[in-house]
């Protein structure tokens, strides 16, 4: 039997984890032949997103919890989760359900059809038109800086073979920008288009000033 690992990085998510395991056990339910584990990884929350997901864990032998003794930055944080998944596949979900969990069945066939990533890129959004264009600008700059092919509007939502989990654990960047990583590792990568749905509770932790850092490291 197969393990597919989910990994959620969390911060200030008190309300939303919950909700994102059960609906990520519901939609595994539906797909005979596998087993799963979830893996949280929270950045030093203070909203009460650490007591949520210690509840989680101790009702629920699936899910792992992983707590930052502080906070990591949004790509350090989910790239160390990543590298502890012990699936033969990797889900990269994050908490919000901006990443819509009923396209987990899709991602797994696409996988199970030979591709070794199968990454989501996002057509469409339902969030703030400002919001989609500051992403969208920043990916355009992405493209033209980098040396490789990169993936407009893809956040990291997506499947991972255990191959390509291997090669990120062999990896000596100390900053390492996954989404990035993706694109010059030259397995065979399937896209899987969606369009993005608006956060279900709270507010998004990431806005121009942090994207701009990724780019300028100011």
């Amino acid at each position: 039997m197969k393990k597919i690992t989910f990994v959620t990085p969390c911060f200030n998510e008190a309300e939303n984890v919950g909700p994102l395991a059960h609906e990520i056990r519901k939609q595994m339910d539906k797909i005979p032949g596998y087993t799963y584990e979830h893996l949280f990884i929270d950045n030093c929350s203070k909203d009460g997103t650490e007591a949520a997901l210690r509840r989680l864990a101790a009702s629920d032998k699936k899910i792992k919890v992983i707590l930052n003794a502080r906070n990591f930055g949004h790509i350090r944080s989910p790239f160390h989760g990543l590298l502890q998944a012990t699936g033969d596949a990797v889900i990269y979900m994050v908490s919000d359900f901006q990443d819509p969990p009923d396209l987990i069945p899709r991602l797994i066939q696409l996988w199970e059809k030979g591709a070794k990533a199968v990454i989501g890129i996002k057509d469409s959004s339902d969030e703030p038109k400002v919001m989609f264009w500051l992403r969208k600008a920043y990916y355009g700059l992405v493209e033209k800086l980098a040396d490789v092919k990169t993936y407009q509007n893809f956040t990291g939502f997506g499947l991972y073979d255990k191959s390509i989990i291997e090669y990120y654990r062999g990896l000596k960047d100390p900053y390492p920008y996954f989404r990035g990583i993706i694109a010059e590792i030259g397995s065979p990568v399937e896209e899987l288009h969606y369009h993005q749905p608006n956060r279900r509770t709270g507010i998004t932790k990431n806005n121009f000033f942090t994207l701009y850092y990724i780019v300028t490291g100011k």
